[in-house]
């Protein structure tokens, strides 16, 4: 016969409810009238599981409580226990009874099982007292969140979309047409527009030509601050980077809400645009804006500000040119075009390429062909070096010449930056240390005055130089990214590069005697560079008094920060972590950069 259901009928009291951890605990119940034998059973939840052998342990002293228990009428009835509190963990906690009748005859009226509950009982933490151990834990202060930190999103995220990687991929579905993830409706809108009208007055450079106009309409779909430049972030390493969760709806409702609204003048409404580009058309404020905000054709206007141009500014830094130039992309695919067309390298030794042949049933023959007959059309390395000075006070260690002479040149730019790198070390030794509060005082100075000289640059041709000088040199690195140069020149298989054109240009190093610095660590400055100075140019840094966005900005850069010193450090020669590196001169292969 199935024994019945149990029978909550039994009245368990806990006395006292509330005790510190290793208190006691009384236990008492009143059982009912008759004669029987019953089996004990304790149970205890809470917050912890406790094994079987805690459940014991937990349960001392209990009166009356054995394997086998006789109660018999007319005796006292009282079942008493104490519960020690020293194994259990701080919290509620339930202690529960069960009796069940083991004898063969019970008595009239009394039931087969019997149980009842006590709780919850509160386990509290126990004082502190003389002689205990004590474990003490420092966290980092909470810092709460500024208003610029979508901005920075934006800009990583819009750089990491022009990066090589996306750009290969890209071109490779332009130029193979079986390639899975063809171009999308829009792009193949734009490339027909810009195939039209790049056609160059040379006979087979079709696949050249289609090359650069892939290349040109891949910026001009990736490139800058548009409804699309959150598509694709890593919410979770944001996260990681803002210490605190967010999703792509957060950071798209924080970057609207940084924005600011200025009037297009003469009565045209208002546009959202960058706050540092709201205090520039503050200062154009007698100036009209024309065209349309979400308009990237040539706007038709004699006079004005071009509506596109300020609403979705084009994320792109010179500096990143300026280290790829350092590279040697560029370098590597001339020696290539002088050896295609069966020139010397000008010196009497024998050319290390001279057993270098190019076939021509691969496609590589038509794209060093169209190379070569568009190079009129190409910035001179002169023109870069010359930009380069205007807008970093830099100078080309690549470049044969005289030192270039620039009308303007931002000679205090790289002694500020790299004081400013300097005092993220400092920063970043505080903040580790749980014991201070980080102090973000001095990085906002430094980060005022190089964003001053970096504006200070941005005339002339910045517009359009930096656009160009990209286009040129992802071009570049796609050609020597060919399946072909990897046959050609003596690349080392085992070694991993982020990047496939490096190989090849890391190979060229080689046989030119040029260099024995990593193309890797030139590509880092490249990547981590140009985030670091655009996060510095695009933010109106010249208004903000609170210390508390300079630390964030150094915490969410860290990795590009650390990479970048780093970097420089394996170029160079130079340790920018030391206070005093920022004035030292900076030696690089084949000259120096004034600092």
């Amino acid at each position: 016969m199935p024994n019945p259901e149990p029978v909550h009928d039994l009245d368990l009291t806990a006395k006292p409810r509330r005790t510190t951890a290793g208190g006691i605990v009384l236990l008492e119940t009143t059982l009912p009238k008759g004669t029987s034998t019953y089996r004990v059973f304790w149970t205890i939840t809470g917050p912890v599981r406790l094994t079987e052998q805690d459940t014991q342990i937990a349960l001392l002293g209990a009166t009356q409580v054995s394997d086998r228990v006789t109660l018999l009428e007319k005796t006292n009835r009282v079942l008493r226990a104490t519960l020690d509190t020293a194994p259990l963990a701080v919290g509620s906690w339930t202690v529960g009874l069960r009796l069940v009748v083991i004898d063969d005859s019970p008595g009239e009226g009394v039931a087969r099982e019997l149980s009842g509950e006590a709780g919850p009982i509160e386990v509290l933490p126990r004082p502190f007292a003389a002689g205990d151990d004590v474990a003490v834990t420092l966290k980092r202060a909470q810092v709460p969140p500024t208003e610029d930190q979508s901005l920075w999103v934006a800009i990583r995220n819009s750089t990491n979309a022009i990066g090589f990687e996306n750009f290969s991929r890209f071109v490779d579905q332009v130029m193979c047409g079986d390639l899975p993830g063809q171009p999308s409706k829009r792009e193949r809108h734009k490339l027909a527009k810009v195939d039209r009208r790049t056609a160059l007055p040379f006979p087979n450079v079709n696949r050249y030509r289609l090359l650069k106009a892939a290349t040109e309409v891949f910026l001009m779909v990736n490139c800058g601050v548009d409804r699309r430049v959150f598509d694709g972030v890593d919410v979770a390493e944001e996260s990681r980077r803002l210490n605190r969760p967010v999703s792509k709806t957060d950071i798209e409702r924080e970057f609207r809400d940084y924005l600011v609204q200025v009037d297009r003048g003469n009565g045209g409404g208002t546009l959202d645009v960058l706050p540092y580009l709201g205090l520039i058309r503050l200062q154009l404020r007698d100036v009209a804006v024309t065209g349309k905000a979400n308009d990237d054709e040539d706007a038709e206007a004699c006079f004005g500000i071009l509506a596109d141009k300020l609403v979705h500014p084009c994320f792109l830094e010179l500096i990143w040119s300026f280290w790829t130039d350092e590279a040697g992309p560029l370098q590597a695919l001339k020696a290539i075009s002088w050896r295609f067309q069966n020139r010397a390298a000008g010196s009497p030794r024998r050319d290390p390429l001279a057993t270098m042949d190019i076939d021509p049933l691969r496609p590589l023959n038509n794209l060093v062909w169209g190379w070569i007959q568009d190079e009129q059309h190409r910035l001179t390395m002169s023109r870069r070096a010359y930009e380069y000075d205007h807008a970093y006070g830099l100078e080309l260690s690549t470049r044969q010449g005289p030192p270039v002479r620039g009308v303007d040149s931002r000679s205090r730019f790289l002694d500020a930056f790299h004081n400013l790198l300097s005092l993220c070390e400092v920063f970043y030794r505080c903040d580790d240390d749980t014991t201070v509060i980080a102090d973000g005082f001095g990085m906002l100075n430094a980060l005022k005055e190089t964003h001053l000289l970096l504006t200070q640059g941005a005339h002339n041709q910045y517009g359009d130089l930096p656009w160009t000088a990209r286009h040129e040199m992802l071009m570049a690195e796609w050609i020597l990214a060919r399946p072909e140069l990897k046959d050609f020149l003596a690349t080392r298989t085992m070694v991993a590069y982020q990047e496939t054109w490096m190989d090849r240009v890391e190979a060229m190093n080689r046989l030119q005697h040029w260099t024995d610095v990593s193309v890797q660590h030139f590509r880092d400055l490249a990547v981590f560079g140009e985030q670091l100075l655009l996060s510095i140019r695009f933010a109106a840094w010249s208004v903000v008094i609170n210390p508390e966005n300079a630390a964030q900005w150094a915490r969410y850069f860290r990795a590009e920060v650390k990479g970048y010193i780093y970097a420089y450090r394996a170029v160079s020669g130079v340790d920018l972590t030391r206070r005093d590196a920022s004035a030292a001169p900076v030696r690089e292969r084949h000259g120096a950069y004034r600092s």
